[in-house]
């Protein structure tokens, strides 16, 4: 029996390796790891069919930091039944805006991702399921600062 060459031990360990490469991304997607807590994650999670639902408008006390969010579109209407409270701030600087969410009645630029997770400048890198588990977590890593303004133009 002959010895394999180096180019045939080279050849079988890249392909090896290319095909442990391809594999490990859905090997990975079903570990606990993977799975989203406490509003973070990448799965949208929103109801029976995962799909990609408006989240609720929400309007709270969070660690002492009144935290508010509600779609651009609805003028807040739907919030919390404050009726028409928010409905002058919906329309000019929330134009274009899919949600908005407030921090101690200044706004939180988030932004939607296209898995359904959510985003904001403040946690920047880390997403989360709905837009109140968003700003909970701004409030956490504000620290008791406040929001500055993004001011744009």
């Amino acid at each position: 029996m002959s010895r394999p060459t180096r180019r045939q031990v080279l050849h079988g360990s890249a392909a090896a390796l290319t095909g442990a490469v391809l594999t490990a991304p859905a090997a990975y997607a079903d570990t606990a790891a993977a799975r989203p807590a406490d509003g973070h994650g990448s799965s949208a999670g929103h109801g029976p069919s995962g799909g990609h639902q408006m989240a609720e408008p929400f309007d709270e006390m969070y660690q002492g930091r009144h935290i508010e969010g509600w779609p651009a579109d609805d003028g807040g209407s739907q919030n919390g039944g404050h009726g028409d409270h928010h409905a002058h701030r919906a329309a000019g600087p929330h134009e274009g805006m899919e949600f908005v969410v407030r921090i101690d009645n200044d706004d939180l630029h988030v932004m939607r991702n296209a898995d359904g997770t959510w985003i904001s400048l403040v946690n920047h890198y880390e997403t989360f399921t709905t837009p109140r588990a968003l700003a909970r977590a701004a409030v956490r890593e504000l620290q008791g600062a406040d929001l500055v303004p993004v001011v744009t133009g």
